[in-house]
């Protein structure tokens, strides 16, 4: 049977003439993008395997990363599912790394995956995209991390990077210093927080919103999404209130239809995370919206 990842397409952002000239493109130039399709339903998949860690290994198969399991004690990890944000363990700003150092040509347009978590997604993105792009991890459970440099260095992938960070605390800091454009932000099932008294603890609050409207380059993308409708709406009521920066793709480009309620019905980027594996088997729904940046903050 074909990978479930194969029977998926690529469909990334389409950047104006800004950003593309900001790369150091022109508007002729052809970019490659695929119409969105739907992804394959897991559903499909009930007769493979009802497991969705089997799930996981065969959409990801091509990064061939179960030899890697065994040739360190990182292989496997124990980690909290959960942690505080608010913690003063995670308080301290990390320091922006020195870009040069990790990525073979740092001036080229950047994407942030906030709360990566294993780091397959991002791994994934960097090995098969089309697109010349640097990739940032950003995660807040430092064996995660670990991890996942440990298997980027193995795979030999030099565009990618994974750094232990709270978003909340760092981001500005981070981001800031990269010499090239961000391009891409996403922030795909995060931690739910489900209490009202931790909701301060989400990763989507006003400062991270602040930070991504004011230094995503001109043509630049966000995408979220959650299995948790709640949690969802709440994130995209955050971003709905940047009108004078954010417009939702669907008004800019028609390829990329959502449903009555304003959801994008397919997965715009060619791959499900682990948390989309996980919530899909379960029969669940995963909410998604994704904004482009079509005026800079004054």
């Amino acid at each position: 049977m074909v990978s479930l990842h194969r029977a998926m397409v690529f469909s990334f952002w389409k950047p104006n003439a800004y950003c593309m000239t900001s790369m150091g493109l022109h508007v002729r130039d052809k970019w490659p993008h695929v119409i969105p399709k739907c992804s394959v339903s897991s559903t499909s998949y009930s007769s493979v395997s009802s497991r969705s860690p089997d799930l996981v290994e065969r959409e990801y198969a091509d990064l061939q990363l179960k030899p890697l399991y065994a040739a360190s004690d990182i292989g496997h990890v124990r980690i909290r599912q959960h942690v505080n944000p608010l913690s003063s363990s995670f308080s301290v700003p990390v320091q922006p790394p020195d870009w040069k150092e990790i990525f073979k040509d740092c001036t080229l347009p950047l994407m942030v995956d906030i709360g990566c978590g294993s780091g397959r997604f991002l791994i994934w993105l960097a090995k098969n995209s089309p697109l010349h792009r640097n990739y940032l991890g950003l995660e807040i459970r430092q064996k995660l991390v670990t991890r996942s440099q440990f298997w980027v260095k193995e795979l030999g992938i030099q565009n990618i990077y994974f750094m232990f960070a709270n978003v909340n605390v760092s981001f500005e800091q981070l981001v800031s210093t990269y010499p090239g454009p961000l391009s891409f932000v996403s922030i795909l099932c995060p931690d739910p927080h489900f209490k009202r008294r931790n909701h301060k603890r989400r990763v989507v609050q006003k400062p991270l919103v602040d930070s991504i409207s004011k230094n995503l380059c001109l043509g630049g993308q966000v995408l979220i999404q959650s299995d948790v409708h709640e949690v969802a709406l709440n994130m995209r009521n955050t971003f709905d209130a940047y009108t004078d920066v954010f417009e939702h793709v669907d008004h800019i480009d028609p390829s990329f239809s959502c449903d009555s309620e304003g959801w994008l019905k397919c997965n715009p980027m060619g791959i499900r995370t682990e948390r989309e594996i996980h919530a899909e088997l379960e029969g669940a729904i995963i909410y998604r919206r994704m904004y482009q940046k079509t005026k800079h903050l004054v």
